[in-house]
């Protein structure tokens, strides 16, 4: 076909109490109709008409990408409660391989579970959570076979291999052992609205039709999370919405007693519980914006007992905790960078950080399951360096590198360069930017550029390292993350700037990064190709509508565009727990400034850039039909006759394929697309 598909007018009123809005594709909505299905694989077999001259190099590309990654590997294994366990790849294998050796790495492996074995019969598989009893004796672990995040639990008996006969279904996919090591607690969903809302307790071999309701949400603003204390003495129920938590917790050695409230929700107040020795200590925001580090004795957990251990710091974000023994561990970011600070419980005056040495990097906490040992386990990355795990001796201050990603080929990070920026915004805030290139890059305005941002739920995009991103940097491009509003990079501020009535704030960020990197010569509108995803994908929405002159093209991956009707209609999967994050539409001011930015409320008719869109079939984040209308409206309205392609990936929902080496064909679509705008083939 050489003219893309035309989806019909169908005119379809949205009332709401602020006015009547009408929606010509409203229609796309109906997701068993026929006619539904046919025009996303009119649009597909488009995609793929006009995407055929570039066909060749999107193949060459994924070669590229999958001859860069180590068919045959594993992780470095973690040793917990008197096991050693690691996940390793098998050559042409597409999933892992969860595996564990009793208290040595020289023992027999045993194999919990074989991905590839699992996956065969299914055209989408992903493997949620595992937890193994107390005993060792019985694996909990879920699957997913659709890509709607529902998932199914299941029990494996490790000394005989045989699956014990229940499944729990619609399950958040994590599930927590007590003590008995027949008790296992988890989270159900609502399978219209996907909300994790019920705590349910189950008896290890029983029918789950006798599972008992331990606790009910009721409020859909909240969602449910269960979990171990890392002491394994407690099971905590941590209830959360956007800007306030609640956690409940019991002894893990008495599973049938009731939840007790750590501190009952209050407005603004978020914060989380670790337990260690006797007292649990608290990461809370209350009269803290980025955040405090408290502790209180286990038998007495109303504020009155809260005791400071780390104190609010104005320019620094305490992130996470880690607790050991002799040490405790805290994950800070500051002037958005990630820092480790390691303080001896004995003596908090010769605390120091671990040193990294790059302009811009990611240092995490990694699985660190034992208290009682003076070596902490972290990983790191920067645009340069691939993924590495460290050893660090908290004692002695020494680290061991036990693995660096490997990259075959002729990958060497010395040919590459790695840059700290700062865009002005329009307000004068400082945007930070991490950027990477090639070795010979030349800043005269010519050079093919891709910006990537997110930019909301105080996410913060670190600047990792990214094999399949060398295709393009081997190509001449360079790559840029813009730490923009909305997340969470330069503290709680950072964030506040960028949500409900500063959402704008995200928007203006990125074209301003765009700007800065124009003026500075790193490249230019004709060279300039941004790329974001879910509500990444609304930011592109949003910054096309507001100056598509500054880009040549756009990957718009399962993007939220339609944001004004998805936020009015609570049916839809997480919506109310979005409020915090957009505003409740129910309320005019929200409800104004929400339709002043969505994007598909805002298609109008000017020139519009080469655009790919991308969405899955099965997507529980973004309902495929946001994106599909968005193409419909923008192929009506606007003026230009560049590229404008949708993709639906049929059997995959919002994390797209879920092979490891079939998620790689994704990338290579996007690419395959950004190149062939640049004219290659």
């Amino acid at each position: 076909m050489s003219k893309p598909p035309v989806a019909p007018i169908k005119a379809h009123a949205l009332v709401s109490p602020f006015g009547t809005r009408t929606d010509n594709y409203y229609w796309l909505s109906e997701r068993e109709s026929p006619e539904v299905l046919d025009y996303l694989k009119a649009e597909n077999a488009y995609f793929d008409q006009q995407m055929a001259p570039a066909k060749a190099l999107e193949e060459r590309l994924f070669q590229e990408m999958k001859g860069r990654i180590r068919e045959q590997d594993e992780s470095v294994p973690y040793r917990d409660n008197g096991y050693y366990y690691y996940v390793r790849f098998v050559e042409g294998g597409e999933y892992p391989v969860y595996c564990r050796k009793p208290g040595s790495l020289e023992a027999p492996e045993e194999v919990l579970l074989d991905g590839n074995a699992l996956s065969h019969s299914h055209d989408y598989y992903h493997i949620g959570g595992l937890e193994v009893s107390d005993d060792n004796r019985t694996l909990a672990y879920s699957e997913d076979t659709v890509s709607r995040r529902l998932y199914t639990l299941r029990f494996r008996d490790l000394q005989t291999g045989q699956l014990y006969p229940e499944a729990l279904t619609n399950t958040s996919g994590s599930a927590v052992w007590a003590t008995d090591n027949q008790t296992v607690f988890y989270t159900r969903k609502d399978p219209d609205t996907l909300l994790d809302y019920q705590l349910w307790r189950h008896q290890l071999g029983t029918d789950p039709a006798l599972d008992e309701l331990v606790y009910e949400e009721i409020d859909t603003a909240f969602y449910l999370h269960v979990h171990r204390s890392k002491s394994r003495e407690y099971v905590f129920l941590s209830i959360g919405s956007t800007m306030s938590a609640e956690v409940r917790y019991l002894r893990a050695d008495t599973p049938r007693a009731e939840l007790q409230v750590f501190l009952a929700r209050e407005d603004d107040h978020l914060y989380e519980v670790e337990h260690f020795g006797p007292d649990f200590y608290v990461l809370s925001n209350d009269a803290a914006p980025n955040f405090q580090l408290l502790k209180t004795p286990v038998t007495a957990t109303a504020k009155a007992n809260w005791q400071v251990v780390v104190a609010h710091r104005a320019a620094v974000f305490l992130e996470n905790m880690e607790l050991f023994r002799e040490y405790l561990v805290l994950g800070e970011r500051q002037e958005g960078l990630l820092r480790l600070r390691v303080r001896p419980w004995a003596d908090p005056a010769s605390e120091h950080y671990l040193p990294f040495g790059e302009p811009t990097y990611t240092a995490a906490i990694s699985i660190n399951p034992e208290f009682d040992t003076p070596v902490l386990r972290y990983g790191y990355s920067s645009l340069t360096t691939p993924t590495s795990t460290f050893d660090y001796d908290m004692a002695t201050r020494a680290k061991t590198l036990l693995k660096e990603q490997t990259v075959l080929g002729s990958f060497r990070k010395e040919d590459y360069v790695t840059e700290r920026q700062y865009a002005p915004a329009a307000d004068g805030t400082l945007i930070p930017l991490s950027i990477v290139y090639r070795k010979g890059f030349e800043h005269n305005g010519k050079a093919p550029l891709l910006q990537y941002a997110y930019g909301s739920y105080g996410l913060s995009m670190d600047a990792t390292f990214s094999a399949s991103r060398l295709s393009l940097l081997d190509r001449g491009f360079a790559y840029v993350i813009c730490h923009i509003r909305g997340g969470q990079e330069l503290g709680r501020q950072w964030y506040e700037g960028g949500k409900k009535l500063r959402k704008m704030n995200t928007f203006t960020d990125f074209t301003d990064c765009s700007r800065f990197l124009i003026a500075e010569q790193y490249t230019s509108a004709d060279t300039l190709f941004a790329m974001g995803g879910s509500a990444g994908g609304l930011l592109m929405g949003a910054v096309l509508n507001l100056h598509p002159e500054l880009y040549k093209g756009v990957v718009a991956a399962v993007p939220f565009v339609d944001v004004v009707t998805t936020m009015l209609d609570e049916s839809i999967p997480l919506t109310t727990g979005e409020y915090d994050e957009w505003g409740n539409p129910n309320q005019q001011q929200f409800y104004e400034y929400m339709l002043s930015y969505s994007p598909y409320d805002n298609v109008r008719a000017q020139p519009y850039p080469n655009l790919l869109v991308t969405t899955g079939l099965h997507d529980s984040q973004v309902q495929y039909y946001e994106p599909a209308k968005w193409v419909a409206k923008l192929r009506a309205t606007k003026t230009d006759h560049n590229l404008l392609l949708l993709h639906t990936d049929l059997s995959a929902g919002h994390g797209g394929a879920s092979g490891r080496f079939q998620s790689l064909r994704d990338t290579a679509r996007h690419y395959a697309f950004l190149l062939l705008l640049l004219g290659e083939r």
